[in-house]
């Protein structure tokens, strides 16, 4: 069993949504910080905070575009996100005060911390790390990355990174995702890599309509598309790095 709820928060002058999961029963649980894509916080990021609260963490999925989504707007996505990925500042204090949330939930473990974050939702949870952020691990699925890396920026960085792409994503390559890997590597990082061959960008994110009936067209830009069993494997790679990093 478990308790799932929305929880409001004000953070970039906005009121944030954010979905908090947990187990039933007495912690401590460790625990799990999900940044959303630049879509939004959707179906998605809370059905992964449900199973993760289902295998024994307390997930916080945060919000970064004060309760919307932007399906069928991707003109609209692009002017929020594009912005944020360019101020440094902004996304650590979005993903500080998500954290701050997290971490002031019931029977949630300090020293089991993770992140998991997609698209623009992993370069906050890489911020958050760079900085000193204590995550045993990190997941970062296609994440935004930044233009240049340089090893003494990400020597803070102090548990496993995993880094995930599809081959055929022309947004977040392998090349770079591995460029980037270079940087954590001169850091002293414990990092990997996994591409998942013939997945495009958001190959994780069934289609969906504006409404968010499986199943429907999802307005997109070339590049980006579900693929079933690239999906499975990749969330399964995110759930052996938690494993790993935090042992019950």
């Amino acid at each position: 069993m478990t308790a799932a709820g929305d929880v409001t928060y004000v953070v970039d002058g906005m009121t944030m949504v954010g979905y908090l999961a947990r187990p039933d029963g007495a912690g401590p649980w460790p625990a799990v910080l999900i940044g959303h894509d630049g879509v939004g916080l959707d179906g998605y990021q809370r059905s992964r905070a449900d199973i993760l609260a289902e295998h024994g963490y307390v997930a916080f999925a945060m919000d970064y575009h004060g309760g919307q989504t932007y399906f069928g707007r991707p003109e609209a996505m692009l002017a929020r996100v594009m912005p944020l990925l360019d101020d440094p500042a902004r996304m650590l204090a979005i993903g500080k005060k998500a954290l701050d949330v997290l971490l002031a939930a019931p029977d949630v473990d300090h020293k089991r911390l993770a992140a998991l974050g997609f698209g623009a939702g992993g370069r906050i949870v890489l911020e958050l790390a760079r900085v000193g952020a204590p995550f045993a691990a990190l997941a970062a699925i296609h994440p935004g990355l930044p233009r240049d890396a340089h090893p003494e920026d990400w020597a803070g960085v102090g548990g496993a990174v995993l880094l995930c792409t599809g081959s055929e994503d022309p947004i977040c390559t392998p090349a770079q995702l591995l460029t980037f890997g270079t940087a954590l590597q001169g850091a002293g990082v414990d990092w990997r890599v996994t591409v998942l061959g013939g997945a495009q960008h958001a190959f994780w994110a069934v289609e969906a309509s504006p409404e968010g009936d499986a199943g429907g067209p999802m307005a997109t830009v070339p590049g980006v598309g579900y693929h079933a069993v690239q999906s499975r494997r990749g969330w399964q790679a995110v759930l052996e790095l938690l494993r790993d990093a935090m042992p019950s």
